[in-house]
């Protein structure tokens, strides 16, 4: 963990992360962007979540949905991804030691891997059941995970701004 505290203080110390944290406007304009990019991000991962559960769209084909909505998912998860880093940057030392921003970063990585799963083990199958009123328990598995994960990210994301001063 020393290289991980030595490279947080590297972080807020770079021309970036200073202006970031002495700016009057810069964080809460990045932070503006980055909550934005995240509800975005939520929200279209819960359209296809929904319609993994058969909650929603079930008039439509998971893989169509999935093709409509995931250029959206990806691009403004690379926004997020961008301002989360740069907000991070700014008080990488306090971030590191939140408890809060520990958990989000965990299930950001049990999202990951959940979507990965589902992509490498479940979705290959798409053509058997792709128009089917109800996806196999796999699927639906794997999309309570993501909305479970992505909720909590959200929350814990929240809780951050409670606890880091």
């Amino acid at each position: 963990m020393p290289f991980l505290q030595s490279f947080c203080v590297w972080l807020e110390n770079t021309p970036v992360g200073s202006y970031i944290s002495g700016s009057t406007w810069a964080f809460p304009t990045i932070e503006t962007i980055h909550v934005f990019a995240l509800v975005i991000v939520v929200g279209s991962i819960a359209i296809v979540d929904l319609r993994l559960l058969s909650v929603a769209s079930r008039n439509r084909s998971v893989s169509q949905l999935s093709n409509d909505v995931l250029p959206i998912t990806w691009t403004c998860f690379c926004l997020a991804a961008l301002t989360g880093g740069l907000l991070f940057s700014s008080k990488a030392t306090h971030y590191l030691a939140n408890w809060p921003f520990r958990l989000k970063m965990v299930l950001l990585v049990l999202a990951g891997l959940n979507m990965l799963l589902f992509h490498v083990l479940t979705y290959r199958s798409v053509h058997e059941w792709d128009d089917a009123d109800r996806a196999p328990s796999t699927a639906r598995l794997a999309g309570a995970l993501s909305l479970a994960f992505w909720i909590g990210v959200v929350v814990f994301g929240r809780w951050i701004g409670f606890t880091v001063r």
